[in-house]
């Protein structure tokens, strides 16, 4: 008898254990779980006239913000510009026409001092950038190798012999970067010289042969520019040098290549009769030219 009482007991015990989760559970059920009549609520709600005009109103309001600040972000960029013109034409300036080895003259409405500074600056730049003396470098690998380019094409020496020296199509920072620097060249060429009074030859981009560049992360970038002579073994170089500013003109010499000797490094081992093939048949390629 005491155990068919504990049974049934027991079995009560569970019985109104299920009844509490299940009357729980559907406690929960309605709760939680939203219902049918908010939900079409909620959506005639925004499909109404009143809901679209608000929503027109907050995107236009924020279409009104966005176009603010890019106006605003405009009238910056713009401010900038002005202030950037202003600080560089001091500089601009300076450069003169019979000047130093900087291409540097004397602007009277500055200041005596800040103008000594800042050729002091330029001339402690351009004297560490290797331009007329070279420093003494621990390896070979501390050289940094100039580029070649023309006006259509640039060459890179770092690539070595891995890939195409050959940059195309050149980046236009660097293009705008090169045709500035050709533009500056031409116009140092064609600027007028005060002690002569004879027409002197106008130069134009066509007169443009090559030029090399190198860049100097903490100096600045060094340009050199090869342009046509009068004559056909003459030639004008122009030497240039940005340092992080408007171009300086540091030399304007003619070379003369009429007696230049040319020497060519050939490795001739085990070579040498291919080698004297070569120059017969090139004196006589020469002598029918």
């Amino acid at each position: 008898m005491m155990v068919r009482r504990g049974i049934i007991g027991l079995s009560r015990i569970v019985v109104v254990l299920v009844f509490l989760c299940c009357a729980a559970s559907m406690f929960y059920m309605f709760t939680c779980t939203p219902k049918g009549n908010l939900q079409q609520t909620a959506f005639l709600r925004v499909i109404s006239p009143i809901g679209k005009k608000e929503s027109q109103a907050i995107l236009q309001k924020g279409e009104e913000y966005y176009w603010d600040h890019i106006n605003s972000l405009k009238r910056q960029i713009a401010e900038l510009k002005d202030k950037l013109q202003e600080k560089s034409k001091p500089l601009k300036n300076m450069q003169g026409q019979d000047t130093d080895i900087l291409g540097v003259r004397l602007d009277l409405g500055n200041s005596e001092k800040s103008q000594k500074t800042l050729l002091q600056f330029l001339h402690s730049q351009i004297d560490k950038a290797e331009i007329h003396t070279g420093i003494k470098l621990p390896t070979e690998y501390a050289a940094l190798p100039f580029e070649s380019f023309t006006q259509q094409k640039v060459y890179q020496l770092e690539m070595g012999l891995l890939r195409h020296p050959e940059e195309k199509p050149v980046r236009k920072d660097k293009r705008d970067e090169l045709a500035e620097a050709i533009e500056s060249g031409l116009e140092i060429l064609n600027r007028p010289k005060s002690n002569s009074s004879i027409n002197h030859r106008i130069y134009s981009i066509s007169d443009f042969i090559e030029g090399i560049r190198r860049t100097e992360r903490d100096k600045g970038t060094l340009y050199e520019l090869i342009f046509k002579g009068d004559k056909e073994y003459e030639f004008k170089r122009i030497v240039l040098f940005r340092p992080f500013g408007p171009i300086m003109n540091v030399a304007n010499e003619n070379l003369n290549m009429a007696h230049t000797l040319i020497n060519i490094i050939v490795p001739l081992t085990k070579r040498v009769s291919t080698f004297q093939q070569f120059m017969q048949n090139f004196r006589l390629v020469s002598l029918l030219l």
